[in-house]
């Protein structure tokens, strides 16, 4: 499974402020699973979307 990444936030942000859960949401609310990850390496948050690789493509 593939993930692309649709934006991505830094983790230092202003207390009480969730801005890759609530860009997230709202893909959510458009019908896209998106979901939030976080990138240690980079400290930030990003936002993801799953995608399944076909079988054939990876030779299953």
């Amino acid at each position: 499974m593939n993930r692309t990444i649709l934006q991505r936030f830094p983790a230092g942000g202003p207390r009480g402020s969730w801005p890759a859960e609530e860009y997230a949401q709202a893909r959510r609310a458009e019908g896209c699973p998106a979901e939030v990850v976080m990138d240690l390496d980079a400290d930030a948050f990003l936002v993801v979307v799953a995608q399944r690789i076909p079988a054939e493509a990876v030779g299953v």
